[in-house]
């Protein structure tokens, strides 16, 4: 079996070492087979999930841990069944890079809710749902990467190849939730949480007509919020602004990647209004009090990534609408620095990695 060396970035940390720091690594690809591309890697973004990834946070973490699922790179090699992308193009790869292919939800083309008994690949991290086997995957922090053709996304000449990387997880995770809730022109969309994820969610909902309200519990946000499209901004932690708005908003969308209260939210919401998180993989910080949720028929929800057809779908919305998000670009020397910052919420709004600093490390 024939293996490409690669150059990469990750953490070698045990269970027990949560705060493990990335360092270099040497790692091999096997070479892409009949249905697979090559990929030299040129920008990956950094997303708040590589951080708890890398920490443990959700207790699923394989070890040695390569981060990244926000790739663009060039193809190099093709199988020789591609048919869809060929040497010289320019592509991306978001979060999965392959699924049972069977089930409802694969054939429905929801991959990102794949019901196999593994559910999705990770593009790094190994399967969705570990099947103790020890079975990883290695992402985007990295030179090179094989994927599989269906897995693989067109980027539209008119983005810039140097600030897309982030739609294809912070672009699709909010997209496909505001279609999926038929988000269009004059709906009320509130988003919670202004970083990687919200400032996404702010452009398209705007760019399909939406009146856009920002949820925050830091003032210096406001300018920002409103630069970006927001028709208004609250605190959340002003219960006369909060109650001030209650009932007025269709639709929620929280990006908030840590624990919260969900309950201040759930009165802003009108009768049949949802709440929709996609920030947080894990438990709300208390219970959901049913009787604001019952009294007016609202419905508290959640929506995980996006499928690739959606992925493409967002990435060609950008291209039309002439979206990409704010992005700082970084050396890839500098991850754990840029780690530091995340924790401390001082990033505005999305790290991308120039591979070429890894490239040219000796």
């Amino acid at each position: 079996m024939n293996t490409i060396k690669t150059k990469a970035y990750g953490a070698k940390a045990s269970l027990i070492d949560r705060m493990s720091t990335l360092s270099r690594m040497d790692i091999e690809r096997v070479a892409p087979q009949s249905d697979e591309v090559l990929i030299d890697v040129l920008y990956c973004g950094v997303c708040h999930s590589d951080l708890h990834q890398v920490r443990n946070d959700w207790s699923n973490t394989v070890y040695p841990c390569i981060p990244g699922h926000e790739v663009v790179g060039r193809v190099t090699e093709a199988g020789s069944g591609v048919t869809k992308f060929k040497v010289g193009d320019i592509v991306g790869v978001g979060c999965m890079i392959d699924s049972c292919g069977k089930c409802s939800s694969c054939t429905e083309g929801e991959e990102q809710y794949c019901e196999g008994p593994v559910s999705w690949t990770a593009t790094y991290n190994g399967y969705m749902k570990p099947d103790g086997s020890g079975y990883n995957t290695f992402g985007g922090y990295s030179t090179d990467i094989v994927v599989k053709e269906s897995f693989v996304l067109s980027i539209p000449d008119s983005l810039d190849v140097k600030a897309v990387a982030p739609i294809m997880c912070a672009g699709v995770t909010t997209y496909s939730p505001l279609r999926h809730w038929q988000v269009k022109e004059g709906s009320k969309v509130g988003v919670a949480g202004l970083g990687g994820l919200g400032h996404m969610a702010v452009k398209l909902a705007k760019a399909m007509g939406a009146e856009v309200t920002v949820l925050t519990t830091d003032k210096d946000k406001r300018e920002a919020a409103e630069a970006l499209g927001a028709h208004q901004v609250i605190l959340s932690d002003d219960k006369e602004a909060m109650t001030a708005n209650e009932l007025s908003l269709d639709l929620i969308l929280i990006t908030i990647p840590d624990k919260f209260d969900v309950n201040p939210y759930v009165s802003l919401l009108k009768r049949d209004g949802s709440i929709v998180t996609v920030g947080l993989l894990g438990p709300y910080k208390s219970p959901t009090n049913n009787m604001e949720i019952a009294m007016h028929r609202r419905s508290v929800s959640g929506s995980l990534i996006g499928s690739i057809k959606e992925t493409q779908e967002v990435l060609d919305f950008c291209a039309e609408h002439s979206i990409l998000p704010d992005v700082e670009m970084i050396p890839m020397q500098d991850i754990n620095k840029a780690y530091e910052r995340m924790m401390d919420e001082e990033v505005r709004f999305r790290y991308v990695i120039d591979m070429d600093s890894l490239k040219n490390e000796n």
